[in-house]
């Protein structure tokens, strides 16, 4: 049985120019010990998905459809009350940008400590050990020095660590990452990985990776669900999709991806802009972008999801 399981998810934001779909009918399952990467370009529905599932939509959007099984509950179905106590505790979040997710006002060691005075109810001298040992294991040097500072005295690269530390303080058991190294330079980025996966194995946490890089992907994830315009249009083991990209999104994506052992003169793009989500046309979203389009890609309807090869899935009229 899988930890997490997301049937037909929809959020939409209801404007006055109309509706915006951010996030339409998605599906997919996460297991114990296991990590699911969402990938797909900015405004294509990854981060907003991750909202969903913690129940953090700002207004004016809604979740509209859908169940969100965790350990067999429906976290949608749960009252506010009843939510705030998996926030943190079984489900917990490490949001893109950790200066904008700590709060300036409060020191390190309350902000990670809060979860475990709210959840446990620790306090004192066990809360202060548990903190330090804490920021210790996301490789912050003199710990027991630093929980009374404040997060601008901070590097950004110190700041994610602290941001990390605090969501794996009641030991959850999911972890949603939504872009956690996009502040990083590249060495720290490897150094922050290394730690999340060495985190992940020990306390054996299903993680939700969210992401625009294919490279952290190959590194970092058992499976990848490629997000465009707000749905999955590939979903599958990364091997697999990494060996056979069946959507025509997916491979322009990987073909995006510089490869340091080939000279080339122009590196490769995707021709256009991702659309609008405002009041969407029908049918398949990609089409104005897709270099293999076919006279079926013109129908009104969106492509019905195709088991292309065991635990692949693909959205695409090529192979419907």
């Amino acid at each position: 049985m899988a930890l997490l399981e997301c049937k037909g998810l929809s959020t939409h934001f209801f404007l006055r120019r109309g509706v915006v779909k951010a996030v339409d009918d998605v599906s997919f399952s996460i297991e114990e010990g296991q990590t699911l990467g969402f990938v797909g370009e900015s405004g294509s529905g990854k981060s907003m998905t991750a909202r969903s599932l913690m129940r953090l939509v700002p207004k004016p959007g809604k979740i509209v459809g859908g169940s969100v099984l965790f350990d067999g509950v429906d976290l949608l179905s749960l009252s506010e009350k009843e939510m705030r106590e998996y926030r943190g505790n079984y489900i917990s979040m490490i949001l893109q940008d950790p200066l904008s997710s700590l709060n300036p006002v409060f020191s390190i060691g309350d902000q990670v400590g809060e979860g475990i005075r709210v959840h446990e109810g620790l306090t004192g001298a066990p809360l202060r050990q548990r903190v330090i040992a804490l920021l210790r294991a996301l490789g912050i040097p003199a710990a027991e020095t630093r929980l009374g500072d404040y997060p601008h005295q901070f590097s950004g690269g110190m700041r994610q660590r602290v941001v990390g530390a605090a969501s794996i303080a009641c030991n959850p058991r999911l972890l949603i990452a939504d872009e956690p190294t996009t502040s990083l330079d590249v060495t720290i980025q490897r150094q922050y990985l290394n730690l999340l996966k060495e985190i992940q194995q020990r306390e054996k946490l299903a993680m939700l990776f969210v992401t625009h890089d294919f490279g952290i992907v190959a590194n970092t994830c058992d499976y990848v669900a490629v997000m465009y315009a707000g749905r999955i249009v590939e979903y599958g083991a990364v091997r697999e999709i990494f060996d056979h990209p069946k959507h025509p999104y997916t491979r322009a994506l990987m073909a995006s991806v510089p490869n340091a052992d080939e000279k080339v003169d122009t590196l490769y793009n995707i021709d256009g802009q991702p659309p609008t989500l405002l009041n969407l046309a029908p049918g398949c979203a990609f089409l104005p972008r897709c270099t293999a389009r076919f006279g079926k890609c013109l129908s009104e309807e969106f492509p019905p999801s195709v088991e292309s090869s065991e635990n692949h899935f693909v959205r695409c009229w090529h192979y419907a």
